[in-house]
């Protein structure tokens, strides 16, 4: 299986007052195409780091970064943003959604952003609106829409220019648990297309459902879970 995402030695570096902190310490990692990763551990433990270095949102301060067999770590802002529009779909706890337009217009937003032409924006918004059960809710602004209808068309957002890699932080945070549940199982049907899932949660119940489950603790990998289809899980760490 060829590898979607491949850290060397990664280390991210931030500078608190007089303090050295390392959000990130050395981090080797591979998740091949098509994997589903949990990403666990404490606050401050480095997730939300190590989600947005992967999302190309942040740069590390050394080590090697490679993505879809891509070597992003010395790349422009130009080319990361190519590559983020390309490969990268994102899914957060906030849904990030424009007030002031419709879910058809929320979701075709990035396919402007991207220069893609209309008949083809039209076409790719529709289908991905169909997909998630939102057909009938495309004139619907967010404030006429329910908290589970706001993150089904957030995903639709995020996989309308058809990524490779979806990120997810803590996507069912904001909602009750009848429209978590179907969110998540919205995204896992999404990986069984193919998608690779990286979820970042706190919630263990949440975390337990990936076949891979990684756990930070100060900025390093403490624990590596595979779980599986049969069988008891093995550890990779």
């Amino acid at each position: 299986m060829p590898a979607m995402i491949e850290l060397e030695d990664i280390h991210r570096l931030f500078r608190v007052g007089e303090e050295t902190v390392h959000a990130l310490d050395g981090i080797d990692l591979r998740i091949d195409t098509g994997e589903y990763v949990s990403v666990m551990g404490p606050s401050g433990s480095g997730k939300s780091t190590l989600l947005n270095l992967l999302g190309l949102l942040d740069r590390p301060s050394s080590g090697r970064y490679r993505l879809a067999g891509e070597d992003v770590t010395a790349m422009n802002e130009a080319q990361r943003a190519d590559a983020r529009n390309r490969l990268i779909g994102f899914v957060f706890q906030s849904f990030h959604l424009i007030p002031r337009l419709t879910a058809f217009e929320n979701v075709e937003l990035p396919m402007i952003l991207a220069g893609i032409d209309p008949a083809r924006r039209h076409e790719q918004v529709q289908q991905a609106l169909h997909s998630l059960g939102l057909a009938d809710r495309a004139r619907h602004k967010p404030d006429q829409l329910s908290g589970g209808q706001r993150q089904r068309v957030a995903i639709a957002r995020a996989i309308v220019n058809r990524p490779r890699l979806l990120l997810a932080d803590e996507p069912t945070g904001n909602l009750d648990q009848k429209s978590g549940h179907e969110v998540i199982e919205t995204l896992e049907a999404l990986n069984r297309q193919g998608i690779t899932l990286i979820v970042v949660t706190h919630d263990p119940a949440l975390g337990e459902r990936a076949r891979r489950a990684l756990t930070l603790v100060d900025g390093r990998i403490e624990a590596d879970i595979r779980r599986p289809a049969n069988g008891p899980a093995t550890s990779g760490a």
